[in-house]
């Protein structure tokens, strides 16, 4: 993958000398590769944080939806349905 720009970071003498044995240990072929793959990696989670985020938020707000529209139902009898869907309902004890 050719790089699309250039930078250059300035890092401590204890950071640098990390980077330098990780590529040591023949992992990354440079210490650009190395760099790279780390923000590769932070952008990958935040992007994914994002997407969760964003998940979530409309999930809310047709959570909020069907409240306002009376699609409710009570407490107990939503931890009951929750607790069959995922096969957590005790066997033992008397439905």
């Amino acid at each position: 993958m050719k790089p699309s720009g250039q930078m250059t970071v300035s890092l401590t003498g204890e950071l640098e000398q990390f980077v330098r044995d990780q590529v040591r240990t023949g992992a990354f072929a440079s210490s650009s590769e190395y760099i790279r793959d780390l923000v590769r990696e932070r952008y990958n989670q935040q992007r994914d944080r994002a997407e969760k985020l964003k998940a979530l938020d409309e999930a809310l707000a047709r959570g909020i939806a069907d409240a306002e529209a009376g699609r409710t139902m009570p407490l107990d009898a939503a931890f009951k349905r929750l607790r069959e869907e995922l096969g957590l309902v005790d066997q033992s004890a008397g439905k």
